[in-house]
């Protein structure tokens, strides 16, 4: 009796533990985030409560297996899976509460200076990003090291690894140069405010949002929902267009071929209104001007402005469209078109127009004879 009671009393007993002290636990971070609705901190918190349980119900059986003697003639072997599980859990739950305590520091940072300042804050989420990846894969290599020295054979392969450190290391380091390269350009990215999550960015002629940015590799978003991964060492060692850098604000270009005898004074008016329909102009500046002419039609020019690279495609397209409808209905006459009239003709040496040589009915017939036809 006493061998099937004590093992139920041990592990029942560790198992009711952690479910009543996650429990509390839990209750007492909801009742927080109730008090603080200002910090998401406590809410981040809860997510933790699974690695929480994990631990303390690994804890709590590694340290009371022994008097439940489940499995005796493996006792070595049951201690080492519940230190391996203690470990990982210890591993899960300090990733948890780092990424609570980040994501809680960047909220509040970004609700401070999201309107004053939308560029930091979009640079300050990169390296967040980039800061918890790295912390996650610290924090994993430490808990796979910790718990491959709880065998005593990887403990004996220590000294021999160390010793062998340098030769490996070179080798690694010429194996995985692109690999190591792409890291380094990652931390690049991240600290020297190169390219941030959120940016408009042009790569290899493809107009995108920066969507993801890793240690090794970028994702751009482009307009049409397609995604573009690129390693992060394209973007330090060739050039890109980054539309973000700096102030959001753009100047757009919007041109027509017109002819000769276009309105241009009533198209800076129609210019005008089109951009005061338009709700994606910011107002700061619009202009109209003839930049080229060819002998058939001449080229207009409109500059218009907006608050980000979304609206100027959008005050673009508008501008287009409505003042290539408004000269269709109003001025057709500005829109090119292909001169079929007779050539003026060459004048004479006292100035006057030389005369058009007449035509008699029978040209046709002497430019084009008619020909025999031969009978059968």
């Amino acid at each position: 009796m006493e061998t099937i009671l004590r093992p139920m009393i041990v592990v029942g007993g560790s198992v009711l533990l952690t479910l009543v002290v996650g429990w509390a636990t839990d209750l007492l971070l909801r009742k927080a985030d109730e008090r603080h609705p200002e910090t998401p901190l406590w809410g981040l918190l809860r997510r933790a409560r699974i690695p929480y349980q994990a631990m303390l119900c690994a804890a709590l059986l590694r340290g009371s297996y022994v008097e439940a003697q489940v499995f005796p003639d493996h006792r070595s072997a049951v201690g080492r899976l519940l230190t391996l599980v203690l470990i990982g859990s210890v591993a899960w739950l300090v990733v948890r509460i780092a990424a609570a305590v980040v994501e809680t520091s960047y909220s509040r940072y970004a609700h401070a200076h999201a309107r004053r300042d939308p560029a930091r804050v979009r640079r300050v989420r990169t390296q967040v990003s980039l800061i918890m990846r790295v912390v996650s894969a610290v924090v994993g290599v430490v808990a796979v090291s910790s718990m491959l020295l709880t065998f005593p054979a990887m403990r004996a392969a220590g000294a021999s690894l160390l010793a062998s450190a340098g030769v490996l290391g070179i080798v690694a380091g010429i194996a995985a140069q692109s690999t190591l390269s792409n890291m380094f350009a990652g931390f690049q990215i991240a600290f020297g405010d190169m390219v941030r999550m959120g940016d408009t960015v042009v790569v290899d002629g493809e107009w995108g949002t920066v969507e993801e940015i890793t240690l090794t590799f970028l994702t751009v978003r482009t307009w049409d929902e397609r995604r573009i991964t690129m390693p992060v060492s394209y973007f330090t060692s060739k050039p890109f267009e980054n539309w973000s850098r700096g102030t959001p604000q753009m100047t757009g270009i919007v041109y027509w071929h017109l002819d000769h005898t276009a309105p241009l004074d009533l198209m800076r008016e129609r210019l005008r209104d089109l951009l005061r329909e338009c709700p994606a102009w910011d107002g700061r500046d619009y202009n109209l001007t003839v930049t080229d002419s060819t002998p058939n039609t001449m080229q207009v020019r409109a500059l218009v402005t907006a608050k980000d690279a979304d609206d100027i495609w959008t005050v673009r397209v508008a501008v287009r469209e409505g003042m290539i409808r408004w000269l269709a209905d109003e001025h057709p006459y500005a829109l090119p078109r292909v001169t079929t009239a007779d050539a003026a003709p060459r004048p004479t040496p006292d100035g006057l127009p030389r005369p058009r040589p007449r035509r008699s009915p029978d040209d046709g017939a002497r430019r084009f004879p008619e020909q025999p036809t031969k009978s059968l």
